[in-house]
């Protein structure tokens, strides 16, 4: 079910929807449009861009995903997890490098959704995630650090280690009244929680800091400041102008920021599943978060997932189905054509504090300590993920990490797999061999069995190689138990092939014992059963070896034959020898 594309407000619809649940729907997604509003503002300026394109984000994107989506409470908008690769993006190709981008994503992650990839994107490794959350997590709040405290830098730099040389070489600069206004927002959004959860701090720290520098005139940097006015309505759909020579160049940032959308949204869907009980259609999610990222920069918008703090504050005020997040846009519309204007006030330090706060908190720390005493493996895929985003790029971050786990897997996989050579086990009294073996009896003189265990493709190949290449002098016959294996890659058939030669070259009989069905349909397609005789492949190891003795009773048998008849003396022992006739 969970892989049907069918978006669940369909299915919500069709399944009757109530008056109460519009009531509650109607108060939470009010209430998450409300938390939404500070944190689209805040994404957007950190990502560099205007502070009106993270609400377009949040209202057409959040818009598009709730009614799309294959989760019935999933929030979706501009996160915090995009700053780093947006930012990066419109540094080097500008906006109209990062719309295209964002709309190659989006047609990439609606062709994942229909070829059904919903389910693979969950196998992106944990220490991954962790590492490159963290690493953006640490960015973020670096990047906060100027506006906090008000310094003045000439020409900062966006690299981690020049902008911390960029702080401490203008540590001077720092401008009391910005350090107060971002210091009292910082502790009302800390502390607010504890007077009440249903207003979110973050709104009451803006309204505070902003209330703050306006009445006693505090000489800070507002959005108005450094963005001029912002507007107060939508702007018409339009394709973003944009230089195709880029094209190629934009296909890495793409594949990032798809990737990085499918994970943010699954492992929110994850979540909320976990709070609700339901039960996500991932693969709908996928074309959602698509459709969505195809039509947000049509609007002048930015990158946008699912956002898992605002699908679970939607979940704790009652939202129970896609009406809260389709709701919360419109929340965020009104908000923008009432309120719009009135956003030049804010502080950037005031939206400093709240970014600082999120980066806290999308740091998960503790999980990273954590995690330092996991394998040592997994140790290195979160350390090198970590280290390559904050020093080098968040799309080598992913595309390193996502090689080398699985070349770890891989390792991990092919240290598995265990090549066994059951003649000298047996032999050497092992008691875990298969009791079809010790039901049977000797081995046979002159048979060699061997067992594989675990998986069986390209990563065990060679090791499967050198193990068969352990037996000296060619066996008469050789038999090969799959019982372990249920599935086959071309690798591994190409090996059986090289295995079948082999066999042929020392006149050996190949037998396969424990096929099972997969594996066999695949010895059947590729046409490597024909080559070994389907006579030669048996379900049981015993029958496998009671055909083994046969044919070498038969060998036997043939070569008495054989040297009975080379013994024979010609002309046979007692026959007269006739003298020639003349």
């Amino acid at each position: 079910m969970n892989s049907r594309l069918v978006p669940e407000l369909v299915s919500c619809l069709k399944g009757g929807y109530t008056r109460s649940n519009l009531v509650n729907d109607l108060m939470a997604g009010v209430i998450v449009g409300i938390v939404a509003l500070p944190l689209a503002i805040a994404f957007a300026i950190a990502s560099g861009v205007k502070p009106e394109q993270g609400l377009f984000t949040a209202v057409i994107a959040g818009l598009i995903i709730s009614v799309l989506s294959g989760s019935r409470v999933q929030i979706g908008g501009p996160t915090g997890a995009f700053i780093v690769v947006v930012a990066s993006i419109v540094a080097q190709y500008g906006y109209g490098g990062l719309a295209m981008a964002t709309i190659m994503a989006g047609a990439l992650l609606v062709c994942m959704g229909l070829a059904r990839m919903g389910g693979v994107i969950k196998f992106i490794p944990y220490p991954m995630t962790v590492g490159f959350t963290s690493g953006i997590a640490l960015i973020i709040a670096t990047t906060q650090i100027k506006d906090f405290l008000g310094l003045t830098i000439p020409h900062p730099s966006s690299e981690f280690l020049e902008k911390m040389g960029d702080y401490t070489g203008n540590i001077g600069s720092f401008n009391p009244s910005a350090i107060l206004v971002g210091g009292v927002s910082l502790v009302i959004i800390v502390l607010w929680p504890r007077v009440t959860k249903r207003i979110p701090g973050s709104i009451v720290a803006i309204l505070a800091g902003t209330a703050l520098a306006q009445l006693f005139d505090l000489p800070v940097s507002t959005i108005g400041s450094q963005f001029g006015s912002v507007p107060s309505q939508l702007p018409m759909p339009a394709l973003p102008e944009f230089d195709w020579h880029q094209l190629p160049k934009l296909i890495s940032p793409a594949f990032t920021i798809a990737i990085l959308a499918a994970i943010e949204s699954l492992l929110s869907a994850v979540v909320a599943d976990g709070m609700t009980g339901m039960r996500h259609r991932s693969n709908m999610e996928l074309v959602a978060q698509g459709v969505a990222n195809i039509a947000s920069p049509l609007f002048g918008g930015i990158p946008a997932t699912g956002a898992i703090a605002r699908t679970a504050t939607n979940i704790k005020n009652g939202g129970r189905s896609p009406i809260s997040g389709i709701i919360h846009a419109i929340t965020l519309l009104l908000i923008l054509m009432c309120f719009g204007k009135w956003a030049t006030l804010i502080p950037m330090a005031t939206l400093a504090a709240v970014l600082l706060v999120v980066s806290y908190h999308m740091s998960e720390w503790r999980h990273f300590v954590k995690l330092l005493r996991a394998p040592r493996t997994d140790v290195l895929v979160m350390v090198t993920t970590f280290a390559l985003t904050v020093f080098i790029d968040l799309t080598v971050a992913i595309e390193v990490g996502v090689v080398l786990s699985a070349l770890l897997f891989m390792n991990r996989m092919a240290s598995a797999t265990e090549i066994r050579h059951l003649s000298r086990e047996f032999n050497d009294e092992y008691d875990d061999i298969p009791g079809q073996l010790l039901r049977a009896g000797d081995i046979p003189e002159g048979v060699e069995v061997f067992e594989i265990r675990g998986p069986f493709f390209f990563g065990a190949a060679t090791q499967f190689k050198d193990t068969i290449g352990l037996v000296e002098t060619p066996p008469k016959v050789l038999i090969l138990h799959l019982e372990h294996i249920l599935s086959l890659d071309a690798t591994a058939i190409h090996s059986l092939e090289e295995l079948v030669q082999k066999a042929r070259r020392d006149k050996t009989k190949l037998i396969l014992s424990g096929v099972h069905a997969r594996p066999l349909d695949k010895l059947h397609r590729t046409g490597l059963s024909a080559r070994i005789g389907r006579k030669r492949i048996f379900t049981r190891l015993d029958k496998a070896l009671a055909e083994a003795r046969r044919l070498v009773e038969e060998d036997t048998k043939k070569r008495a034959m054989h040297d009975n008849h080379s013994a024979t003396p010609w002309p046979p022992s007692g026959a007269a020898l006739e003298a020639p006739s003349h």
